[in-house]
């Protein structure tokens, strides 16, 4: 069985941040969050979870640690993407960085009879928002800054980001084949 889905990022609408996936239903959690990883352009840095609804709902898939080691965390390791997803139209949260709260809507687009061996992003639009930037609140706020040359945090923020000063934040940018190519070696 292979999945394909859309992964919005929730909250961001100008432009909208998505991306459009083709994954085996034999992924576990944990290799569908490395696919996700690749294809936003997320760093890995921070926790994670599954989960239908966001936080609060049940079932919770993710990682155990000495922080967060819920009784009824099932662990992505081992839970396959098919126990959870396995019909059109089916909605799931995929929630990365639990002090931004980076919460993607999962959906199922279709459900497809095909053989194919590892993930493949089909498309996708937005620039992934950068990693600690402070959530949905704080990435309007470093759009806001990158955009006004006169605010008085512009040229630190610049800096922050790596950019250059003549560089430019972009947040339409996407690189379809260099994503393409992230998210082929994700696994």
């Amino acid at each position: 069985m292979i999945l394909q889905l859309k992964i919005q990022l929730k909250g961001i609408t100008k432009p909208p941040v998505w991306r459009r996936l083709k994954i085996p239903g034999q992924l576990t959690f944990q290799q569908l969050h490395q696919v996700i990883q690749a294809a936003f352009g997320w760093h890995g840095y921070h926790l994670f979870q599954f989960s239908p609804e966001g936080f609060g709902s049940y079932p919770q898939i993710g990682i155990a640690d000495e922080d967060w080691s819920d009784e009824e965390l099932e662990d992505a390791k081992t839970t396959l993407v098919s126990q959870y997803l396995t019909v059109k139209g089916e909605k799931f949260c995929y929630i990365y960085d639990f002090g931004d709260d980076w919460i993607h809507q999962i959906t199922v687009e279709e459900v497809l009879n095909e053989a194919q061996i590892g993930p493949l992003l089909m498309g996708g639009k937005g620039a992934c928002p950068p990693e600690d930037c402070g959530g949905v609140w704080g990435y309007e706020e470093l759009k806001s800054i990158l955009e006004n040359p006169k605010h008085p945090d512009h040229k630190d923020t610049k800096k922050w980001l790596g950019l250059k000063p003549r560089d430019q934040w972009d947040a339409n940018g996407f690189d379809l084949e260099e994503t393409k190519y992230a998210v082929t070696f994700s696994l």
